[in-house]
């Protein structure tokens, strides 16, 4: 059955220049604090931003010759995309900053990775299914009101109790929670190329196949485990105690429902192969086996 996608990959490379050495006849004292590296730190993230911006254009609009996307509004596209790309660039901003504020940069930069990618990835591997939605910005509701708890949690948190969010070794877990999500993820998006779709599928077509290989012989629902993985892993990546919880708590119920959905359309599409295929692969998902079926 069809597999959920939206395309999108973020190159960047930090580009610094080195910066010259001037010597003064009668050099003043320096004033207390150490400004140089961080100046040379905040250089190359505003370099890169640029750098990546102007990449997020160029892609969208090869994107829309390659596809011809022409229908879907380039110019709408071409927002989003400059959008996320001006949001990663300022988390690479925040990120190099010496502040509190460090690792919300961080997550500025997964999140846009996050919802970029989903759309590159689509329009590469299934075009046929790619519109503006794919860009999983209008996910739903309940997406919107997570993100910006979080967010809240974040700021309040950070304003009453900084030292809670400059636990290094809890943010930098949360970052490797975020990395190894994305990239299960976007390996099931790959592996099950066409098959793959935002949108669980109702009505089996000519061209749907049950995709066994790849990461779909670890998990039968890799794209949901590293969805599942990355989401939670945001919130430790922010050290959000909060909403670490509740994230934990309602992604996992979201996917306990969208995987019981999901297998019984496969059933229907697949019978017996799907069923065999169930008993010897896992969901991946904690605690969650699928839907049951009597026989």
């Amino acid at each position: 059955m069809p597999r959920c996608s939206c395309p999108g990959r973020f190159l960047g490379t930090l580009r610094g220049r080195a910066g010259g050495c001037r010597t003064r006849p009668n050099p003043r004292p320096k004033a207390s604090g150490f400004r140089g590296p961080r100046r040379d730190g905040e250089g190359a993230a505003v370099s890169n931003f640029f750098f990546f911006l102007s990449c997020s254009v160029t892609l969208t609009q090869a994107g829309v010759q390659w596809h011809n996307l022409a229908a879907l509004g380039s110019f709408q596209i071409a927002i989003r995309a400059c959008f996320l790309g001006f949001v990663f660039g300022c988390g690479m901003l925040l990120s190099f900053s010496q502040s509190s504020w460090s690792h919300f940069g961080w997550y500025m930069c997964s999140l846009s990775l996050f919802h970029y990618s989903e759309y590159l990835v689509t329009a590469v591997n299934n075009p046929k299914s790619l519109s503006l939605d794919s860009f999983l910005l209008n996910h739903s509701l309940e997406y919107t009101v997570a993100a910006l708890s979080s967010w809240l949690e974040f700021t309040l948190e950070n304003i009453f109790w900084p030292e809670l969010k400059q636990i290094t070794w809890l943010s930098v877990t949360g970052l490797l929670m975020v990395v190894f999500g994305e990239c299960l993820r976007k390996a099931a998006m790959f592996t099950a190329g066409s098959n793959f779709n935002h949108v669980v599928q109702n009505e089996k077509s000519d061209t749907h196949t049950l995709v066994t290989s790849g990461v779909y012989a670890w998990f039968r629902h890799p794209s949901y485990v590293g969805w599942f993985y990355w989401s939670i892993g945001t919130q430790v990546m922010l050290c959000n105690p909060i909403c670490g919880v509740s994230y934990a708590l309602t992604v996992w119920r979201f996917f306990r429902d969208r995987t019981e959905e999901e297998e019984i359309s496969l059933i229907h599409f697949f019978g017996e192969e799907y069923l065999e295929y169930k008993k010897r692969v896992p969901t991946g998902l904690p605690f969650i086996k699928g839907v049951k079926v009597d026989l």
